[in-house]
């Protein structure tokens, strides 16, 4: 496979700032603050897929689970305690080896590796869950990311996504207010031309044979400060979630 969904720019980007991964008030606070959320959709919406109890210890033992753009490992260290089989890829060298630091204090085994999605798509590798979490925003070709991610998925497995919405409040809340006004990240980490629509991530999932389950926003409360799933709220943050038939 000759084309690639690595952008060198965006890559750059993240590594810059890859010791600053596990600061809770640096500049990935706002991860660390939508974390609680996402997380939670991901383990009710797997173990249900699974017919596993999410309330239970462990509810996705056996399973093994990758998740794309892994970063300092977010997502990756909270599916292993939930008892996943983890492999966490990133284009970025350096945000794997704090992610492997970080794994290693913890206690945790995870499997780190400094790749891409369509490396693994080529090697014919295969997950019960794939994860594509506030990354499809940063690819170069968004088309290509969602084939390989589709394809990464074994058969009767489950992919979940999350990305931000192509819409007037996106930009204002996402970019403007986040970026420049609230100063939560650096300013130029996100490109409204990148975000996409629920309609633009849905089409080449299913056409690479996937169906879409389940669609559901992220909203943010400035009172309590924290962030919740809304099914209705789809203007800004949202995740999606399709299955590959058996």
């Amino acid at each position: 496979m000759n084309a690639t969904t690595v952008d060198p720019a965006e890559v750059e980007r993240f590594a810059r700032i890859a010791d600053e991964w596990w600061d809770a008030d640096g500049k990935f606070a706002p991860l660390h603050r939508l974390n609680p959320a996402r997380i939670g959709f991901v383990r009710d919406r797997v173990a249900a897929h699974f017919n596993r109890d999410p309330l239970k210890p462990a509810p996705l033992a056996g399973l093994r689970l990758l998740d794309i753009g892994c970063g300092g490992g977010l997502v990756c260290e909270p599916m292993r305690r939930l008892g996943a089989d983890v492999v966490g890829i990133d284009a970025a060298e350096q945000n794997v080896a704090v992610a492997r630091l970080h794994a290693e204090r913890m206690g945790l085994t995870i499997d780190y590796r400094a790749d891409a999605a369509e490396r693994l798509c080529a090697a014919g590798d295969a997950f019960d869950v794939v994860l594509a979490l506030e990354v499809v925003e940063h690819v170069a070709d968004p088309d290509l990311f969602l084939r390989c991610c589709a394809d990464l998925v074994k058969p009767g497995g489950v992919l979940v996504l999350s990305t931000l919405n192509r819409t007037a409040k996106a930009f204002a809340l996402g970019i403007v207010g986040a970026e420049y006004v609230l100063g939560w990240l650096p300013r130029g980490t996100h490109d409204w031309r990148k975000f996409l629509k629920p309609s633009m991530l849905a089409r080449p999932l299913r056409a690479a044979g996937l169906t879409v389950e389940a669609l559901a926003g992220l909203a943010y409360s400035p009172i309590t400060g924290r962030w919740r799933i809304d099914p209705d709220d789809l203007d800004v943050n949202y995740l999606m979630v399709a299955t590959k038939a058996a």
